[in-house]
């Protein structure tokens, strides 16, 4: 007993000794910046003297209290939902396909699926907005379908949306990729033979299996969809608001830090909070063990 007690003390000491640097590493890339960031939000700002030491409220109760920051956060959870949902809606079935294929070119499809992570994100959206574009490709197809003179998409919600769910999607299909893999597929094959058709095979088999793999990846992909800077700037155009690019116009344009970095701790802040109020909804016998 006492041998096997120093051996898992010996194996603690080791653990210990190998994640103590990593630990510290995290501190100091990670936590610093963030209280160092916390700490300028409860600074005041002047135009003259732009940051003023204080420890106020005051940045805060400003956001709160200014309609146009609201609107911008709402706005921001709006196109976070809504191209989080059709990733969801056009990454499953794929992501399912995929799994389930047995074709010989299984590898080249998810290397083709890869490859656009290869490319920034800033230069697919540029690519964007030459399809969107006035005389683009999508522009003049949807002008020649709908018989408008005039069909524009660019600078608007759509165009950001799309943009969004283009560089969320691949990672949403590969998690699911994943996800239904790992699902045996002799669980469909004895609800088809209990008579269940494919789709209420799926929905009462692996749906139930594959909701906590589902889960993470509609999380991941709503934080990146939350936090999307060059999209938003892009395709949404001077007019249009998100919260990230926001941040960085209080920073560079209006040299207000205390503001920005309050506006940076409310879109942390919701995304967390929106992220574990989704886990939330999952009932506990579909969680992961």
């Amino acid at each position: 007993m006492a041998r096997g007690a120093r051996g898992e003390q010996g194996s603690a000491r080791l653990a210990g000794a190998l994640l103590g640097p990593a630990t510290v590493l995290v501190l100091l890339v990670l936590v610093a910046p963030l209280a160092l960031l916390f700490r300028y939000s409860l600074d005041k700002f002047d135009p003259s003297q732009l940051i003023i030491p204080a420890v106020t409220a005051e940045n805060y109760i400003s956001f709160v209290g200014s309609r146009f920051y609201l609107d911008i956060l709402l706005r921001t959870i709006e196109v976070a939902a809504v191209s989080t949902a059709l990733c969801v809606v056009f990454g499953a079935p794929v992501a399912y396909r995929l799994a389930r294929t047995t074709s010989r070119y299984k590898s080249a499809m998810v290397l083709a699926l890869m490859l656009p992570l290869f490319m920034g994100a800033t230069a697919r959206t540029v690519g964007w907005m030459i399809l969107l574009s006035h005389g683009g490709v999508v522009n003049l197809t949807l002008r020649t379908l709908a018989g408008h003179s005039r069909f524009d998409l660019m600078y608007t919600p759509t165009a950001v949306i799309i943009g969004i769910l283009s560089f969320n999607l691949p990672y949403m299909v590969l998690m699911l990729q994943a996800v239904f893999e790992r699902i045996d597929i002799s669980l469909e094959e004895a609800a088809s033979g209990l008579g269940a058709t494919p789709l209420r095979a799926f929905a009462r088999v692996v749906g139930p299996l594959a909701l906590p793999g589902l889960s993470i990846a509609t999380i991941l992909c709503f934080i990146l969809a939350m936090n999307a800077y060059a999209t938003p700037v892009l395709l949404g155009g001077p007019r249009f608001h998100m919260m990230a690019p926001q941040v960085y116009v209080e920073f560079a344009s209006n040299n207000n830090w205390p503001l920005a970095a309050s506006v940076a701790f409310v879109l942390m802040a919701t995304t967390i909070a929106l992220a574990v109020l989704a886990n939330r909804l999952i009932p506990d016998r579909y969680r992961a063990p």
